[in-house]
């Protein structure tokens, strides 16, 4: 089992700044793709970015894309999701996850083993 603990979320104003981290412990060598989602209320929880921990390739959701960027440190077992030109709609709580797996359906929750307990992202108009 891998434990994904969550940091970085809080309040901004639109058009402003944060940095997620995600922190990975436990059984990591396990561990191919990362990934972030996000889950406002009353809405599902949705993908926003993937990352593979070997290649470093990346994806994203088309609402994201451009404004948010994934990446990781091996060394650190962390991953970090750098977002920009935040806006309302981004308001949600934000997820890590973590997969066995290199390739599949990247944006699908199911493609994910482990969970982190959310961060609360508030963008503000």
């Amino acid at each position: 089992q891998v434990q994904l603990v969550e940091s970085g979320g809080g309040l901004v104003q639109a058009g402003g700044s944060l940095r997620l981290s995600c922190a990975a412990s436990g059984r990591t060598f396990n561990t191919k793709t990362m990934g972030w989602f996000r889950q406002a209320p009353g809405k599902e929880r949705e993908f926003v970015a993937g990352i593979t921990w070997t290649s470093g390739s990346t994806y994203y959701a088309d609402s994201v894309k451009g404004r948010f960027t994934i990446s990781r440190d091996n060394a650190k077992y962390t991953v970090y999701l750098q977002m920009n030109s935040l806006k309302p709609e981004d308001t949600a709580v934000y997820y890590c996850a973590s997969s066995r797996y290199v390739s599949g359906t990247y944006a699908s929750s199911v493609f994910y083993d482990s969970w982190g307990q959310g961060t609360q992202v508030t963008v503000s108009s």
